[in-house]
């Protein structure tokens, strides 16, 4: 697969795969559950994407995968592009008080 150039800004990404932290993997699980362009990814909840993923699967993915989902929303939402990793923080309080 040729090497697609990340998306600096929501407006740039055309594909799943321009958006920071989601390469060819992370884009077959959103496709997978149904996102197929980036801005399906504005106002989705990335736990819930995390969730039906999971379901999908019929396993619990690494929670790493929240992550990305995690930062492929808020990138589409506006936010700057920041590492996955930035978003284990949140991704750890979240699940620490919402179970399942």
């Amino acid at each position: 697969m040729k090497h697609v150039r990340k998306a600096t800004s929501a407006a740039e990404a055309r594909t799943l795969e321009a958006i920071p932290n989601v390469g060819p993997s992370i884009a077959a699980d959103l496709r997978e559950i149904g996102v197929a362009q980036p801005r399906q990814l504005i106002g989705r909840d990335p736990y819930d994407l995390y969730a039906r993923s999971n379901a999908r699967r019929g396993m619990i993915q690494d929670p790493c995968l929240a992550d990305c989902f995690i930062s492929a929303v808020r990138f589409m939402e506006g936010a700057p592009a920041r590492p996955w990793w930035d978003y284990t923080p949140e991704r750890k309080r979240h699940f620490a008080t919402h179970r399942g």
